[in-house]
């Protein structure tokens, strides 16, 4: 077994899914442009319709943009935790276990008020083992910072 406190990084970190904020960026981008350029192309077109057009491909690109948000900031006060649409401040007493199950979506973080909270920051998606070193990170921080008592048995470790 790993010591927590050699595979503990440095402060502050922020963990977030790399390859899939690039992906879903990369694909809005491009589907803006596409919507666009469709938009601009079409000779038939009224203006109602043209900046109907630009308004769904914003309205794309802004889905996606909220889809690539997820990040979590970890400092020496504790976590912040960026999902799609909430953020919330976590104190590193709060923080009991930190979770990545085989099959988990993404990492979830159980909190000392009886609550479990996703952290949709670190997730296996298309980068399965950047997601469990973050997760293996995130716990060691949890465990050498927090007050909690239930910090073991999270499903990343290898031995």
């Amino acid at each position: 077994m790993t010591d927590p406190v050699s595979t503990t990084p440095a402060l502050p970190v922020t963990f977030r899914p790399g390859r899939t904020r690039a992906v879903l960026l990369t694909i809005g981008v491009l589907m803006f442009v596409v919507i666009s350029g469709v938009a601009l192309m079409l000779e038939r077109l009224s203006p109602a319709e043209r900046v109907s057009f630009f308004f769904t491909a914003a309205l794309f690109l802004g889905v996606l943009v909220l889809l690539s948000r997820p990040k979590v900031v970890a400092d020496a006060d504790g976590v912040t935790v960026v999902n799609i649409t909430r953020t919330r401040r976590l104190a590193w007493a709060e923080i009991l276990k930190v979770n990545l199950r085989p099959g988990d979506p993404w990492v979830f973080l159980d909190l000392s008020d009886g609550t479990s909270m996703p952290a949709l920051g670190i997730q296996p998606g298309i980068a399965k083992q950047q997601a469990i070193t973050d997760a293996r990170a995130l716990r060691a921080l949890a465990e050498s910072r927090g007050t909690g008592t239930e910090t073991r048995d999270t499903g990343t470790e290898n031995g």
